[in-house]
Formats: structure tokens, C-alpha cells, sequence
């Protein structure tokens, strides 16, 4: 080395021969089983060695060896950059010198030639865009004119799904945001067609799928490359500078449809109850009219069937209908019976009639009656 030239073999202190005297007087210590003879390993000699060991790994020897490597590297690094994956979420559209290959890559490993080919990747699965919102003091996002001349803050969003991977990436500069603006505008188109009311609570469906459509036909128009799944309305506000009166007129509104169906129901009992007493009624005048008919085909029945006995035997049956007439008459009446063979002994003044009498009068009165 060149020290060891320079001082005779010494070390770097300046110490030469057997001495090996370091700057401070004595020399370094030295680590055992270090060097052939317990000094330090020689750099050079370890340099030397690994140079050895690459000759023989590398064919040409060292100087062409590197360029080998380099060679192998570069090869490796191209390799990595032309094979690209696609997961089974996307599609890719291949690009030669900047132009998109009519080809769409599926999922799975794939091979192009790298750098005059490159490759974008775009989402397939379905995703879900906001729209609208709470709007802050500095910003009108969400705040939508009605048709009746009312201001109400509507936040939807939008879900949809990439159909058309070179159509989403090279018709529009910005899909997301080309969506975001159409879907605002048709929003706002609709809403302002009609009244608060509708869009609060009585027509939210019908005014989804309104938008959707005219947002599906625009982007259609534009050759997004995108599908319309759903439109959903998650919230409808009124400013909060009226938020107060929007909801007393929202209670107004249910007091009112409160006191309706109230009205309804008390309608409906009353409806009911009349109906139940007409159809009482009508059952008992068809019971009554039975029940006289029934009575009247009875007695003519009854009257024909005396008739025909009284054909039979006119004397017989002269006599007991008179004795039924008879019973029926008499049934009811106070009677008195004298036997025509016992009738001498009876007192021909005696006041029969007055016998059934109530014995209200004093024997006073009743003594002067019989006088």
C-alpha cells in the first residue's frame, strides 16, 4: 500500500520495521484473528478476490460482463411495464401512440408493448354519485326553484354503471363530473314543473324516474358510455331562513288530513249503522209479510176444508159451527144456567143480572135495590 511503501512497512503513524509505535506511542490494537499474521484485512486484496469471483460468474470478463447485467435489467424493467393485470371490477382500453384500440381487455394478465402501448383502467362495478345537499351560506348546491315559486334544497343521489369503458374515457374530459351537472340540471327541470308539495312527499317516485330518464338521454346523447341504475331522493328541505314556516304549513297540512280522515271514519260509522237499521228493517217487513201471507193461505185453506165437510153434511156441521160460534161468544161472559124441569121454585123478581156485580154497595143499598 502506499503508506506501507512510503514509511518502510510501517503504519499509517509513521512507526517502521518491528516498532509499530502509533501517534500517541504504541500502535493500534488489533482484533484477533484478524490478517494472515494477526494484522488488518488488506483492502485491496479483498477487492482483488471479489474481482476474481466475478470473471469467473460473468463470460467476457469483467468490462463485458456490466454491460450484460445492464442489459438484463433493462430487459427485466420492460418485461414489468408490458404486462399489466385487470381486476374483475375493471376493463382497460389499450392505447398505441396515444390512439385507444377498438379491443377491451377482460379481467386477468395482459401483454403490450411497452412504451408505444399503454393502458387505462376504468371502474365496471356500480357507483353511486351525490348530488345536492345541505347548502351552505356561500353556495346554492341543492337550492331548486318549484313550480309554485318555492325554494326547496334537494339532495339525491345517482347509481350507475360503465357500459362503455372507451366511450367513458375518451368521449367526456370529465365523466363524474359531466354526470354531477346533467343530473342537477334535470333535477331542477323537473322540480320546476312542479309544486313543493310534490316533491316533499305526494310524487317523490314518479319525480325519480322523470330525471333518471332525462339524465340517461343526455348522457346518452354525449356518448358517456354510462347506464342509469337508480336515482334516489334521500332528502327535500326548505331553506333554513324558512324552515320554520315550511313546517308549520307541513303541520297545518297533517291537522288537516288528521281532521279529514277523522271526518271519514265518523261518516262511514254513521253510513254503516244506517245501513245496518235499513237492512233490520227490510228483513222484519219481509218476516211480517211471510208471516200474513203465510196466515192468510192458512185460513182460506181452513175455510175451504169446512167447506168441503159442510157439502158432506150441511146439518151437522150448520150445528157445530153454531156451537163453536156459541163457545166462542159465551166463553168470555158471566153466565147464569136454570134448569127448565127445576125452574118452578125460582122467584121470578129475582135480579139475576145484578149477581156478577161487584159487592162494592152497602147492604143498605143493595136492600133498597131489592125493594
Amino acid at each position: 500500500m502506499p503508506w506501507s511503501n512510503q514509511n518502510g512497512g510501517g503504519g499509517p503513524w509513521g512507526g517502521g520495521g518491528g516498532g509499530n509505535q502509533g501517534p500517541w506511542g504504541q500502535g493500534p490494537n488489533r482484533p484477533r484473528g484478524s490478517g494472515g499474521k494477526g494484522g488488518p484485512p488488506d483492502l485491496e486484496e479483498i477487492i482483488r478476490r471479489g474481482q476474481d469471483r466475478l470473471r469467473s460468474v460473468v463470460p467476457g470478463g469483467f468490462n463485458g460482463g456490466v454491460f450484460l447485467i445492464l442489459g438484463a435489467v433493462v430487459l427485466i424493467f420492460w418485461l414489468i411495464q408490458c404486462i399489466y393485470t385487470i381486476q374483475p371490477d375493471e376493463r382497460g382500453v389499450e392505447l398505441r401512440f396515444g390512439r385507444p384500440r377498438e379491443e377491451v381487455s377482460l379481467p386477468g394478465l395482459h401483454f403490450h408493448f411497452w412504451p408505444m402501448d399503454t393502458v387505462e383502467v376504468v371502474k365496471v362495478t356500480e357507483q353511486q354519485q351525490n348530488i345536492g345537499g345541505r347548502a351552505s351560506a356561500n353556495s346554492s348546491t341543492g337550492l331548486m326553484l318549484s313550480g309554485d315559486q318555492n325554494i326547496v334544497n334537494v339532495q339525491f343521489s345517482v347509481l350507475y354503471t360503465v357500459t362503455d369503458p372507451r366511450a367513458f374515457l375518451f368521449n367526456l374530459e370529465n365523466p363524474a363530473e359531466t354526470l354531477q351537472q346533467v343530473s342537477e340540471s334535470a333535477m331542477r327541470e323537473v322540480v320546476g314543473r312542479r309544486p313543493a308539495q310534490d316533491i316533499f312527499r305526494d310524487a317523490r317516485a314518479q319525480i325519480g324516474t322523470e330525471v333518471r330518464a332525462i339524465i340517461q338521454g343526455t348522457m346518452d346523447r354525449y356518448g358517456a358510455g354510462i347506464s342509469i341504475n337508480a336515482l334516489t331522493i334521500e332528502d327535500v328541505a326548505p331553506p333554513r331562513e324558512v324552515a320554520d314556516a315550511f313546517e308549520e304549513v307541513q303541520r297545518a297540512d297533517q291537522d288537516k288530513q288528521r281532521l279529514v280522515e277523522e271526518a271519514n271514519q265518523y261518516a262511514n260509522q254513521k253510513l254503516g249503522g244506517a245501513r245496518g237499521d235499513a237492512a233490520q228493517i227490510r228483513e222484519a217487513a219481509a218476516a211480517y209479510k211471510d208471516r200474513v201471507v203465510k196466515e192468510a193461505e192458512g185460513e182460506a185453506q181452513r175455510f175451504v176444508s169446512v167447506y168441503d165437510e159442510y157439502k158432506k153434511a150441511p146439518d151437522v156441521t150448520r150445528k157445530r159451527l153454531f156451537l163453536e160460534t156459541m163457545e166462542s161468544v159465551l166463553k168470555g161472559s158471566n153466565k147464569v144456567i136454570i134448569d127448565e124441569k127445576q125452574g118452578q121454585g125460582v122467584v121470578p123478581y129475582l135480579p139475576l143480572n145484578e149477581l156478577a156485580r161487584p159487592s162494592s154497595q152497602t147492604p143498605a143499598t143493595q136492600q133498597q135495590e131489592a125493594k
